[in-house]
């Protein structure tokens, strides 16, 4: 297919549709069962989730580099899944910049306009339009090994762009930048999503940069959807301890139910003492049944001791963080709490800790740990 064909094919779609789309290897759990997914024009949504939750999957079945076990791709009311990848007219920006060593910046960027049969001079232009767009254009006939890691994953970038795709597709682009690139990149992928009105589908395991960039969220869980929405619903109101963890919860623990109040409210056992909180789902949990509580660390407040409702802990390791400290403390069971305060704390510091019933967010069963790449508590 040549490229003006390519881009007829892609040009003038509202929404990308997974529908039903599985993938398995062999024996094997699905590394993606039944995912249902709509890309609207103009949406940036990120997939979110951990190591082998299945994001990276469903952007490789969407980008044809792998097969379907089973379900369906649309775009519109045209199925696109036994295209082939050339024919689907994605953009793509890997973790690793897939860069080739041996040619200049601009020979990267016009390679995928070289494969869509475009005409030199034409493909010469575009390139350095793209170049341009990302702020690299007099780097046009450097090797990418003379280029520090950011200014590669631009050049990586610019080739997606190069090629004019409707869809972007980026997984873990960020990944192997350091913390101040990564801030860099994340503010010029934002920039170029709004100016030049791309749709993109970003997978990350970091909830943070989903936070920054994304208009909808996706968070997926062992290859199935667990919650969708935009970054607002899906941080204030997480449907699970699962996505709670995700969504900057750092404090998960376990607790015994004791008693239901006005409304949601309940109050559960922890740490020796009675901590009242949200009940999330469901109906009420039976007396000395398992929940699971969810506290983020700047919901914390260092109360009095004699707060009869606090959660008595030592300060173990305290970060200067600028304005505010970050505080780890364990309680006399064991338990790990994370905190973020602006009051004077040193290590081998008593608190007693406490935070609003309506930021304790309280969810009916326990938790996997292993699903969590954060420390989760002991009551």
């Amino acid at each position: 297919m040549t490229d003006a064909q390519a881009r007829a094919a892609s040009a003038g779609f509202e929404k990308l549709s997974l529908r039903g789309v599985t993938r398995a290897y062999g024996k094997n759990p699905p590394a993606l069962c039944d995912f249902d997914l709509e890309l609207g024009r103009g949406d940036f949504v990120a997939l979110l989730g951990p190591s082998g939750c299945g994001k990276s999957t469903a952007l490789a079945c969407l980008a044809g580099l792998q097969p379907l076990t089973r379900g369906s791709i649309w775009r519109d009311e045209e199925r696109i899944d036994t295209r082939p990848t050339e024919q689907r007219g994605f953009g793509m920006v890997f973790q690793n910049y897939a860069l080739f060593p041996h040619l200049s910046v601009q020979k990267n960027v016009e390679f995928g306009l070289a494969m869509r049969k475009v005409a030199r001079r034409e493909r010469q232009q575009r390139a350095l339009a793209a170049l341009r767009t990302v702020q690299l254009e007099e780097h046009a006939g450097k090797l990418p090994s003379q280029l520090s890691g950011g200014q590669q994953q631009r050049v990586a970038i610019a080739r997606a762009l190069a090629i004019e795709p409707e869809v972007v597709l980026m997984d873990e682009p960020l990944s192997n930048l350091d913390a101040a690139l990564r801030i860099e990149m994340r503010t010029e992928i934002k920039r170029l999503y709004q100016e030049r009105g791309l749709t993109v589908l970003y997978v990350t395991h970091d909830q943070e940069e989903a936070l920054s960039l994304a208009t909808r969220l996706v968070v997926l869980r062992k290859g199935r959807l667990e919650q969708t929405g935009t970054p607002q619903e899906v941080y204030t109101n997480p449907v699970s301890a699962y996505v709670a963890g995700f969504m900057g919860y750092r404090n998960l623990f376990p607790a015994s139910y004791l008693e239901s109040g006005a409304g949601r409210e309940v109050t559960v056992s922890a740490f020796e003492t009675s901590v009242t909180g949200t009940l999330i789902a469901g109906e009420q949990p039976v007396s000395g049944g398992e929940v699971t509580v969810a506290i983020r660390p700047e919901d914390f407040t260092i109360a009095a001791d004699a707060d009869k409702n606090a959660i008595k802990a030592i300060a173990e390791v305290v970060e200067f963080h600028g304005r505010e400290l970050s505080v780890q403390a364990r309680t006399a069971a064991g338990g790990v709490l994370h905190l973020k305060t602006d009051q004077s704390v040193v290590a081998g510091s008593n608190l007693a800790l406490t935070a609003r019933p309506d930021r304790v967010l309280v969810y009916q069963g326990g938790l996997d740990r292993s699903e969590l790449d954060i420390e989760v508590g002991a009551a």
